[in-house]
């Protein structure tokens, strides 16, 4: 099966990569970085790789041209008059659908995709589905990717799908209390390795697993997990970066909190 691949236009000259910033109501100063971010950088392309919202339930949230959701969308379109926009959907935001994607102006990219930049090729993944090891999360993404699912889900009142997606958001974090972040299952390192002999590429940048790193995964190939942002919980250990590629190499970059 053919692999999505994104081009670099010739005059690019740095690329950046988020992903986990997990937005919600509870999420002020962190909503308000990424804001900031997005009127500031001098990328020439801004690729977001998933788990944007904390849940996202429909795009019927948009219903409210005052709600956060909208504030927020219309905030990515003003980054993306300027420079290239995309997004990967997450494990708590694959149901961003077209009309999110018109709103916010992004670009919306396969679940796997490639970045053709800088004379390399980078394997861009959100992560959750290489985590094979996590039988249970396995069968329920089975499950919710059905587009018979899906829309039996989309179909049911906006209050009852947020119920739903509090309860999946508060066993997530029982089993985060529980295991601790450590316990949770890595990505598969020959699944990794599978996805990049496919795509003949040697890097792979994802995120999901919140333990930031680079590793060599042997024969020439490597990985950059990315960090997830955090401004509003952990005030010891603000959490905010991005990757930025260049033609130089890789960089982490931190985004200055908000002062207030």
């Amino acid at each position: 099966m053919p692999v999505q691949v994104l081009h670099a236009a010739p005059h690019w000259r740095g690329v950046e990569i988020v992903s986990d910033l997990h937005l919600s109501p509870a999420t002020p100063r962190t909503t308000a970085a990424l804001v900031r971010y997005l009127h500031s950088t001098d990328a020439d392309a801004v690729l977001v790789l998933g788990d944007l919202f904390e849940a996202w339930v429909g795009d019927d949230v948009l219903d409210d041209p005052d709600g956060p959701e909208h504030h927020l969308l219309r905030q990515f379109a003003a980054c993306a008059a300027h420079r290239t926009v995309a997004m990967l959907v997450g494990n708590r935001d694959f149901l961003l659908g077209p009309r999110a994607a018109s709103l916010a102006g992004w670009q919306v990219l396969d679940e796997v995709c490639v970045l053709d930049a800088f004379g390399r090729r980078t394997v861009l993944v959100h992560g959750d589905a290489q985590c094979l090891a996590d039988v249970d999360y396995q069968r329920f993404r089975r499950q919710a990717r059905d587009p018979a699912w899906q829309q039996q889900f989309l179909a049911w009142p906006l209050a009852h799908r947020r119920e739903i997606a509090r309860g999946l958001r508060d066993s997530s974090e029982h089993r985060k209390r529980t295991l601790g972040m450590a316990g949770y299952p890595d990505l598969d390192r020959d699944a990794m390795r599978t996805l990049l002999h496919q795509a003949d590429a040697t890097t792979l940048v994802h995120g999901h697993t919140h333990r930031p790193g680079d590793e060599r995964l042997g024969d020439g190939m490597v990985r950059h997990v990315l960090t997830d942002w955090d401004l509003d919980h952990d005030l010891d250990a603000p959490r905010a970066e991005v990757l930025r590629l260049t033609a130089e190499g890789v960089q982490r970059v931190l985004v200055v909190p908000p002062t207030c």
